[in-house]
């Protein structure tokens, strides 16, 4: 069976630091709800439909976060985690709540976002907000303990008796095999086998990645990629465009995915991160990214050439990742909205089905 798991962003409540560098009550929400359309065509603000704008310190929205996942054949969260070295976290408290109330009933697993704060990425100057720091040994095995309760729990995603973790940036821990190293030895102390590592690429994956059990690749580059490479040229306009500010980079949705070529990646040790829409105009204005005229139908498309390839691997934990269930602000979430309520969470559904038959329809 295909694992179909969605990252899952924490950023729907207030918190001092944000308050601080964006104003008082900042979430994700607000440049969400503030975006407006950059050219004919752009569609913006989305405005979401049946969980409304939400805050995510409230345990009946993430159950019915955990529900409508569950109905529709996502399998799983993944929760971005933030530690940014000596004990300093930011945007804990949606996982430590779920964790401690053991609700909702509902697999998950942490992908480490281990990388600074910057402001640039949010509309500002290239000011560090938040430095991410690797102080070494002793924080490496706190920050294993500080995780061990999450890893022990009985909804925490595991693979042969090893937790799955995600690593966003592998390259930026300056000492990477010392520090899987020490995760596995502490987890087999504590009762498991081992950590299952899964590390993120920003374009090309890095095939055997010594420590690593598994590769993706995340960010939205990796299609610019292949479409340029499959027609053989550079996307004209694209760096004269952001350095004039006058419009985002904008491609067509259609056109990426019908050049996304899986050949690329290596079969048994690559797990596809797949994207149903991106415009982070909301966060950067003219300087964002618009994948233009995403629809359910053609992410529909786009998931179900994902499965195919999944299905043909010869590993036998198979698993799609899927950017993002809720990162409004970069314009690719699975929430409902206005524009086409349920419309991509009816995709996944409709190809889990076609390609699993054991999911069950929801109990009437």
């Amino acid at each position: 069976m295909v694992k179909i798991l969605a990252f899952y962003l924490p950023q729907y409540h207030p918190i001092p630091e944000n308050d601080a560098w964006w104003g008082k009550g900042f979430t994700e929400w607000t440049n969400t709800a503030k975006a407006k359309p950059l050219f004919p065509g752009h569609k913006q603000p989305h405005i979401p439909a049946d969980l409304g704008f939400y805050d995510l310190r409230v345990p009946e929205t993430r159950i019915a976060q955990a529900e409508l996942a569950r109905e529709y054949g996502i399998n799983g969260f993944i929760y971005w985690h933030y530690w940014f070295g000596n004990g300093k976290q930011l945007l804990e408290r949606p996982f430590n709540e779920m964790l401690k109330t053991g609700k909702p009933d509902f697999p998950f697993c942490l992908a480490w976002a281990n990388h600074s704060w910057i402001g640039k990425w949010h509309g500002l100057k290239d000011n560090m907000l938040f430095e991410q720091k690797y102080p070494g040994i002793e924080d490496y095995t706190a920050h294993f303990y500080h995780l061990l309760d999450a890893f022990k729990d009985k909804r925490y995603i595991k693979i042969n008796n090893k937790p799955l973790f995600i690593i966003y940036s592998p390259e930026e821990i300056p000492d990477t095999a010392r520090f899987l190293d020490l995760w596995k030895e502490l987890a087999i102390q504590n009762g498991f086998n081992g950590i299952y590592f899964i590390g993120i690429y920003y374009n090309t994956s890095i095939h055997g990645r010594e420590g690593f059990d598994g590769q993706t690749v995340h960010q939205p580059v990796h299609y610019i990629s292949m479409y340029e490479k499959s027609i053989h040229s550079r996307i004209i306009g694209f760096f004269k465009r952001h350095t004039l500010g006058t419009l985002p980079f904008i491609v067509n949705y259609e056109k990426l995915i019908s050049h996304y070529n899986f050949n690329d990646f290596c079969k048994d040790t690559f797990i596809p991160t797949i994207i149903p829409n991106w415009d982070t105009t909301p966060r950067l204005n003219t300087r964002g990214w618009v994948f233009n005229k995403s629809t359910p139908e053609l992410f529909k498309k786009h998931f179900e050439n994902t499965y195919k390839f999944v299905n043909e691997q010869e590993n036998e934990h198979k698993m799609i990742f899927i950017k993002s269930w809720n990162e409004w602000a970069e314009g690719n979430y699975l929430e409902p909205d206005l524009e086409w309520g349920k419309g991509y969470l009816i995709a996944v559904k409709e190809v889990a089905k076609k390609y699993s038959p054991l999911m069950k329809e929801k109990p009437s």
